[in-house]
């Protein structure tokens, strides 16, 4: 039963980190490769405002998930709102905006892995006789309240339903009033807070560092692009796909695999399926 209750877990964490990657492509059709500089940023915000400000904790992750969303917003209007439609374009700048992020963090001072977030306690539960710590348990409940959160705000909320609308077809909803860099503007935002937002439940279960950032820009690609970009249940079923896959790869091989299991992922998806599980397959006429 470790596999199936340590492999669900794992699924989850792929689900957290690559959901905000997801919600932005699916929204905006735009590829935010500063994603993982992002999430790792809210992690040292978090612990910025805890340990240097001397914020109560709970604060402090409002504080940095606040920061994560202005980031976004900064992001889209200043530079993804300027070049929107040239996908090179929008490849290349946002990555260089994350390895931006990501280098000033090390600058600053943020290196070695000697920061952490506390865990929200000690304590471990047995689901199936396996035991899992109560921040694995927060993981899974916070995946679990997103998921739900995610559909009734899409579903019941005037800003949400504009979000599937542009989602759906950008040039029928601007004929029906919705801004589209209004909802642009707000994917990335909500995008970025979500990725603030796996950081600060992920990041306990280990140190902050920085390289994390790249890794799990890798992570969340690997499963937009299996699961098919801007698919939300192509994003769920494909890291339940991967995260056990990956922690088979860890029980039975070695843990440096990982990050292989991924690229071989993203290599073989793209060769079989360009457009995914779930993502919707180009003509030939698209395609040239």
């Amino acid at each position: 039963m470790d596999i199936v209750v340590y492999g669900f877990v794992q699924s989850v964490v792929l689900l957290l980190m690559a959901f905000g990657f997801s919600l932005v492509y699916g929204v905006s059709r735009l590829p935010n490769f500063a994603h993982g500089a992002l999430y790792v940023m809210t992690g040292f915000v978090a612990w910025a405002f805890s340990n240097r400000l001397g914020l109560p904790y709970p604060l402090a992750v409002a504080g940095a998930l606040g920061v994560a969303a202005l980031a976004g917003t900064l992001l889209y209007q200043l530079v993804l709102k300027r070049i929107r439609g040239m996908e090179m374009s929008e490849v290349i700048a946002s990555y260089a905006i994350g390895l931006a992020i990501l280098e000033g963090l090390r600058w600053w001072g943020f290196r070695g892995g000697t920061h952490a977030l506390p865990v929200i306690s000690d304590g471990v539960v047995f689901p199936f006789d396996v035991p899992l710590d109560h921040q694995r348990v927060l993981v899974v409940a916070v995946g679990a309240g997103l998921l739900v959160g995610l559909w009734a705000y899409t579903r019941f909320s005037r800003t949400g339903l504009a979000l599937r609308a542009i989602a759906q077809d950008e040039r029928a909803a601007m004929m029906l009033g919705i801004d589209s860099d209004r909802t642009g503007t707000l994917a990335v935002a909500l995008g970025s807070a979500l990725a603030g937002l796996a950081a600060v439940v992920i990041f306990p279960l280990g140190n902050i560092v920085v390289e994390e950032g790249y890794k799990v820009l890798v992570y969340a690609l690997a499963v937009c692009v299996v699961g098919g970009l801007g698919s939300w249940i192509g994003t769920v079923l494909a890291s339940f796909l991967l995260g056990f896959s990956q922690y088979v790869t860890v029980a039975y091989g070695k843990p440096h695999y990982q990050m292989v299991v991924m690229l071989l992922a993203i290599v073989v998806t793209l060769v079989v399926r360009p457009s995914g599980l779930f993502g919707r397959q180009k003509s030939l006429e698209e395609r040239v």
